[in-house]
Parts: C-alpha cells; sequence; structure tokens
C-alpha cells in the first residue's frame, strides 16, 4: 500500500488511515463526491489491512508448525 506521500504505509498507519476516513465519512459532512472518493480510499485500505493480517497468520502458522511446539516436562528435568 502507498500512502498518500509515495511511501508504504505500515499496518498501524493504514488502519488508523482507515479508521480515520470512516469517522469522516459518518460525520455526513462530505460532499457526494468526497464521500465517492472516502469509499474508495477505505476499500483500497482495507483490502491492504486484510492481505497484511493474512499474511501474519500465514507466518504464525509456520512458526507453529516450524518452531513452537507444546512444552512438557520431560522426566529428567527432575
Amino acid at each position: 500500500m502507498v500512502a498518500k506521500s509515495g511511501k508504504t504505509q505500515s499496518f498501524e498507519a493504514a488502519l488508523a488511515e482507515l479508521e480515520q476516513v470512516v469517522a469522516d465519512m459518518e460525520s455526513g459532512k462530505l460532499t457526494l463526491e468526497d464521500s465517492l472518493a472516502a469509499y474508495k480510499r477505505g476499500a483500497e485500505l482495507l483490502s491492504f489491512c486484510r492481505s497484511r493480517l493474512d499474511d501474519a497468520q500465514q507466518q504464525v502458522r509456520v512458526l507453529e508448525e516450524g518452531v513452537l511446539k507444546d512444552f512438557t516436562a520431560s522426566p529428567d528435568a527432575n
């Protein structure tokens, strides 16, 4: 996701922007054209956030399968 400044956004920055877009739309003060632009931007941000969450979930799955195992104390531990 590229921010308006041309830099890649973090998940947190995209989520904050999405929250602001929603607040602006809920305020009822936007013109029709601004509402349509805000909706389009919100859809882009939502897609980006979902993609980042899917990526994070996949990374957790990989970690759980490869590294993280249930810890059980061995009988020799005492």
